[in-house]
């Protein structure tokens, strides 16, 4: 009998085959530093609900839902991002953290920093688009790794990139609360309109 996988794994490192979890709500407990945030974020909906990463694993690589081009039709473009959560530099066993994801679009793959730990971000917004505008609010999103690569999702390029954030500095990226507005029966969606991240520190060994 050849071993099988557990049900709930997901393959998203093609090479590796890593096992990966979703750790939902039940570290939210977590301790953090600071929290990351951008000032271009847009007015609809509200804060949601914080998740974190375990204790020890950082923010490793990202995953974005968007919805694409909808040409003419109601486009909310970015509505959601997961983050994966590493131990170290142990890409075999990972965590994926999320917040509220949105309603309309695809996850696309995930990209990783190639080693070490989300530090810092920028957010790519479309401004209101007054009464009658379509309002798409958060098209993208960037992070800086602490190897210092700069990672860029594949969003839509409505709007401009915010300043960037401020860094974790000793530590990296642990957390995620998304700020999403509620589904709105017919009328112009938007869906995500701002992201915060947590900080924790790395414990000195």
């Amino acid at each position: 009998m050849g071993e099988r996988s557990p049900p709930e794994a997901i393959a998203i490192l093609p090479e590796e085959q890593p096992y990966v979890e979703r750790a939902g709500i039940q570290y939210s407990a977590r301790p953090y530093t600071s929290l990351l945030t951008v000032t271009n974020g847009e007015q609809f909906g509200n804060w949601t609900w914080p998740e974190m990463c375990p204790d020890k694993f950082f923010a490793v690589g990202f995953m974005l839902r968007v919805e694409s081009e909808q040409y003419g039709l109601d486009d909310t473009a970015l509505n959601g991002i997961r983050l994966i959560c590493a131990k170290d530099e142990d890409r075999s066993f990972l965590y994926t953290i999320e917040s509220h994801t949105g309603f309309f679009g695809d996850w696309l793959d995930p990209q990783y920093c190639p080693r070490g730990v989300l530090t810092s971000f920028q957010l790519r917004v479309e401004p209101h688009q007054g009464l009658f505008g379509d309002d798409t609010a958060a098209n993208n999103i960037r992070f800086r790794c602490s190897s210092n690569p700069t990672l860029t999702g594949a969003g839509l390029d409505y709007g401009e990139y915010s300043l960037w954030s401020q860094d974790c500095g000793n530590g990296g990226i642990c957390g995620i609360e998304t700020k999403m507005e509620e589904y709105q029966y017919g009328l112009d969606d938007s869906s995500l309109n701002d992201v915060r991240f947590h900080c924790c520190a790395k414990l000195q060994q």
